[in-house]
């Protein structure tokens, strides 16, 4: 009883986490094309979109792709843009999602290695769109702000990937029709639009760190107050990863 116990409270954890990577999948798919669909589909050998949105945080616990780590974020100061920074040499998300284009638009590319970095992708358009992956090196994106949820322990990276979320208590398809109404659709994409969306999520790392202070409860109001946020977030985060895709595959 006692094991089972300890794999539920981790479950309930760990994983924006795999709600907000599924839900921000699930919008994509809304706005596909057909050719984009059957692409998709013939690459992934028929896994989903929402399926494959985590596969770059469940190969985290394989040494084989400890090389991958670092693509899930880039760490930034608050008043830097990504034109301003040195990138670091391991990558960063911005360099990763760039690769992964690469890798997807050249013919020599197997489909192996397709399927591959196609999952990467997809988790990666959706990481540049939860704020705290652009935070502050010395604090680990938010990870050493240390604060409390309802009480609990937590910290203010864990807080936007997968708290608030989870607070929420929605599935990841519940999550995903019941997001704003897009007030456009962002239906084209060129490579230089990804510096434009890094200091656009930048932005909101900004707010978020002002907002909190290390060893603050948060609770209900904060919910209240930065919900909304997450939920434009992850409508912009869909219905950018969709015009990536049809960039790549229509």
């Amino acid at each position: 009883m006692r094991l089972f116990f300890i794999v539920i409270v981790m479950l309930s954890v760990s994983n924006w986490g795999s709600t907000g990577h599924r839900a921000l999948a699930e919008v994509a798919s809304y706005y596909l094309t057909d050719n984009t669909k059957k692409e998709i589909k013939r690459i992934l050998k028929g896994e989903t979109l929402v399926n494959a949105s985590t596969y770059a945080d469940d190969i985290k616990s394989d040494s084989r792709y400890d090389q991958y780590y670092s693509w899930h974020f880039v760490n930034m100061e608050l008043d830097e843009n990504y034109k301003d920074i040195v990138p670091s040499e391991r990558g960063d998300v911005f360099i990763a999602i760039n690769t992964c284009l690469d890798m997807l638009e050249s013919e020599s590319t197997s489909d192996a290695d397709k399927s591959f970095y196609l999952k990467l992708l997809i988790h990666f358009v959706g990481d540049i769109h939860q704020p705290m992956h652009i935070g502050r090196y010395e604090d680990r994106g938010g990870n050493r702000v240390n604060v409390k949820w309802f009480g609990r322990n937590t910290n203010l990276h864990r807080l936007w990937d997968s708290d608030m979320i989870n607070s929420y208590g929605m599935s990841y398809s519940e999550l995903a029709k019941n997001l704003p109404t897009p007030e456009k659709l962002e239906i084209e994409f060129e490579r230089d639009d990804l510096i434009d969306w890094v200091n656009d999520i930048h932005s909101n790392t900004r707010d978020i760190y002002k907002g909190v202070s290390a060893g603050d409860n948060l609770g209900y109001e904060y919910q209240y107050k930065n919900f909304p946020t997450v939920k434009k977030l992850i409508l912009k985060g869909g219905l950018r990863l969709a015009a990536v895709l049809n960039y790549l595959f229509d």
